[in-house]
């Protein structure tokens, strides 16, 4: 076999092979051998079977074999003996005319093939003490926690059916409707219901439609007009005009709500102490959360800013056509175009091409960083991520668990986060970190507007 490089520019590599008629008639000779001597045919003593006769009956399946051996071998020793770091599976390019490749399944001619690769690059890994972040930390109020409480408790608060003929619907009044949305006389997707309940007041449906029902008496129907909001989530029906016939079938007033430990004890806490504590604790994680995809984000950014490194391009268009994807199934679901955006579809590709390098480059990093500091995923970890996984899928879990424990590309898509994850902690070990105290309002706001960045940053899918 003969191996010849022809390509080392940036990080992409090809290399042209040769393997001699005579080698592969060597190796069609051998594998013939072993088939004769377990061939079992018909006329024929058990391992007495001509190789001539085994050759036009096996000689071009068996050559198939022996082809794609070469091929993985000389993928084999082009990686070690150039001591090698892929980026990708490699590309494989037969070459020649096809009768050459005829010749060559005979082994009468020299075979012929490119391999062409693309390698990771080399990233030296620097120290961290000129990175310094911010990291802002909220305080739990007393008043936080009674809003909370204050909910939980209109979540459970009782109602009572209200009966006789005279019985309206009024504000803060549980209704059970039937409905039919109509825009221009025809029903629209998504504007029927049947036995909806809702608490009048409440601003679960549209403007206007909870107040309209107001004053309605059990079995009456009613013809609303209403006007789908400008911003409303579906594009189709945004600032529509659209009446809703709506049927009243049974209205209950509510129950005097109560904040005491029997609330605690429908919650499945000992007291009301035990389901504040509960309450905080809940508030206290969702602002380390908060907290922390910001400085995540502060630390993407100065890494990004700090290294600059070439990508492989195959793994950019990968993450790109990915990240495309998923921008093109949400213009589907929600029926925004690029216009409504107040852009066009190929400034829109180069952002998001822009996106797909940042999270590659960070990816690269991360990993190598990873690599360099010995961070271990556990198999325990990645049972306990699954596990997490498969509850999100309801009555699923099983089929759910069952697919990536049997598919290790998708098992290494839970991995990933994970390790991201550990990289990260081990990076804000070995930075300049100051605690920031703010309010409430301005960490939610501030972490709201980073979260669509901060999953975009890293982990390439």
């Amino acid at each position: 076999m003969q191996v010849t490089e022809t390509l080392a520019q940036g990080l992409k590599r090809e290399f042209k092979v040769v393997l001699p008629a005579a080698d592969l008639a060597t190796r069609l000779e051998g594998q013939l051998a072993e088939v004769q001597a377990k061939a079992r045919i018909n006329g024929f003593r058990p391992g007495k079977v001509p190789v001539a006769h085994l050759k036009r009956l096996y000689g071009r399946s068996i050559m198939a074999d022996v082809v794609q051996e070469a091929v993985n071998e000389a993928h084999r020793k082009i990686v070690e003996d150039n001591a090698l770091r892929l980026a990708l599976e490699p590309k494989i390019d037969f070459a020649g005319e096809k009768d050459e490749l005829e010749k060559a399944f005979e082994a009468q001619a020299d075979f012929a093939f490119t391999v062409a690769l693309e390698l990771l690059p080399k990233i030296e890994v620097e120290g961290f003490d000129d990175i310094e972040i911010e990291r802002l930390v909220a305080d739990v109020s007393e008043a936080e926690i009674d809003e909370v409480l204050n909910r939980l408790a209109e979540q459970n608060r009782t109602y009572a059916a209200k009966e006789g003929d005279a019985a309206t619907a009024e504000n803060g009044d549980k209704v059970t409707l039937d409905f039919i949305g109509k825009i221009d006389d025809e029903p629209f997707e998504g504007g029927a219901g049947q036995d909806v309940d809702v608490v009048l007041g409440s601003g679960r449906f549209i403007p206007g439609f909870e107040a309209q029902v107001e004053g309605m008496k059990i079995s009456e129907s009613r013809t609303l007009s209403l006007t789908f909001p400008e911003n409303y989530a579906s594009a189709k029906l945004a600032g529509k005009a659209a009446t809703f016939d709506v049927t009243l079938k049974s209205v209950a007033s509510p129950a005097e709500v109560k904040i005491d430990d029997d609330l605690a004890k429908a919650f499945g806490l000992e007291d009301l102490a035990k389901l504040k504590d509960s309450i905080k604790s809940n508030i206290e994680r969702d602002y380390d959360a908060a907290s922390r995809r910001k400085w995540k984000r502060a630390l993407l950014d100065a890494l990004d800013k700090k290294y600059a490194f070439d990508l492989p391009e195959g793994l950019v268009a990968q993450e790109f056509d990915t990240v495309w994807r998923k921008v093109e199934a949400e213009q589907s679901r929600s029926g925004r175009s690029y216009e409504d955006e107040g852009t066009t579809e190929a400034a829109a590709r180069e952002d998001y091409h822009k996106i797909a390098e940042r999270r590659v480059r960070l990816g690269l990093l991360l990993a190598e960083i990873g690599e360099k500091a010995g961070v271990k995923i556990s198999d325990e970890e990645v049972s306990q991520a699954l596990i997490e996984r498969a509850r999100s899928f309801p009555g699923q879990e099983k089929v759910v668990w069952d697919y990536y424990r049997k598919n290790p590309q998708a098992l290494a898509e839970i991995r990933a986060p994970l390790f991201e994850e550990k990289v990260v902690d081990h990076i804000i070990g070995l930075i300049k970190v100051t605690d920031k105290k703010v309010s409430k309002d301005d960490l939610l706001q501030i972490a709201d507007e980073d979260l669509a960045e901060v999953e975009d940053a890293a982990s390439p899918a």
